[in-house]
């Protein structure tokens, strides 16, 4: 049996058809419907159970348990909101929450693989998992700091534990995230509305569209998921992402030529984001290659068209 929590999100979800892909049904997927839109995302799944996200740490905080054994969790469940500053809301669903799974996945001797974020490096250049190199510029990206800093502290032993530090993640399932879906997404959207895809202006010394970040497809972070199931031996804090920065021009030329139409239009930079945004992300490989993760990965040009591609067939299919 494998848990999932988040399973009706993006990653999630993916996760979870992914593994119906390679024969696994028994899933239980842990969520938070009050958004029902998200059902969409596993409606075409398999999966055994689904457990409210408060039913679910209610049971394992309460020893009430849960009916089978549990092999692996996948904890993808959080609020990935980088623009929400409640902090006391975030610290209890991101860095709580977190904990309390961990201590449970220990104590039954269950693998934890867990969500974290480039967001820990903030403004920084150096994308390496290394604590002098951690500086978060919003309390989304401290919360997974934190818990990250929690899981060092522990040391755990004896059961698998691993975080993986997202960087720019696109690709299917992501249309219920609204604001905080990829770029490649909204192009996408945008191009559809008024064949124009829009990007900012430059901004931290970067020319119009010019800022570069880790875009990494989510067949690739799903990949690497799936190994470290497949790897128990295998513990620890890796980045996830292609280890090659891009621009948003990239991205954009990307769809733009996928569907071989549509201008490319730059609008100011918000204010409320400048000193608040990444500029640059390149993830430093070097840890899970070491680990012995080998396979490649996708660049933008390879990733945004196959995105566009499964679009294009689900708008086709409503």
């Amino acid at each position: 049996m494998i848990i999932v929590t988040g399973g009706a999100g993006f990653i999630g979800s993916n996760i979870v058809k992914t593994l119906n892909a390679r024969g696994y049904n028994d899933i239980i997927v842990v969520d938070d419907l009050t958004d029902g839109v998200k059902f969409k995302n596993i409606a075409d799944c398999e999966i055994a159970d689904y457990l409210d996200k408060d039913d679910f740490i209610e049971r394992i905080t309460h020893a009430k348990g849960l009916p089978q054994k549990i092999d692996a969790v996948f904890h993808e469940g959080a609020c990935s909101s980088t623009t929400e500053w409640n902090g006391q809301f975030i610290m209890r669903v991101n860095f709580e929450y977190s904990k309390t799974l961990l201590h449970y996945c220990l104590h039954h001797k269950i693998a934890y693989i867990y969500a974290s974020s480039a967001s820990v490096y903030g403004a920084g250049t150096t994308f390496k998992e290394a604590r002098e190199f951690e500086r978060p510029l919003n309390v989304y990206g401290y919360s997974k700091f934190l818990f990250d800093q929690y899981v060092r502290r522990l040391n755990p032993q004896g059961s698998q534990v691993c975080g993986l530090r997202y960087f720019n993640v696109y690709g299917p399932r992501e249309a219920h995230k609204g604001g905080m879906s990829s770029v490649a997404f909204h192009m996408h959207t945008q191009l559809l509305k008024d064949d124009t895809v829009k990007l900012f202006e430059g901004n931290d010394g970067y020319a119009n569209g010019e800022q570069r970040r880790d875009f990494i497809h989510v067949d690739d972070v799903v990949a690497v998921n799936l190994w470290l199931m497949e790897h128990p031996h295998v513990s620890g804090i890796f980045n996830v992402g292609t280890g090659r920065a891009q621009t948003f021009n990239d991205v954009a030329q990307a769809v733009l030529r996928w569907h071989k139409r549509g201008k490319l239009h730059y609008v100011p930079f918000p204010e409320h984001l400048k000193g608040r945004y990444q500029s640059f992300t390149q993830a430093d490989t070097g840890a899970l290659r070491a680990a012995g993760y080998d396979k490649p990965f996708l660049n933008v040009e390879q990733g945004v068209a196959a995105y566009m591609a499964w679009l294009n067939n689900a708008t086709a299919s409503l």
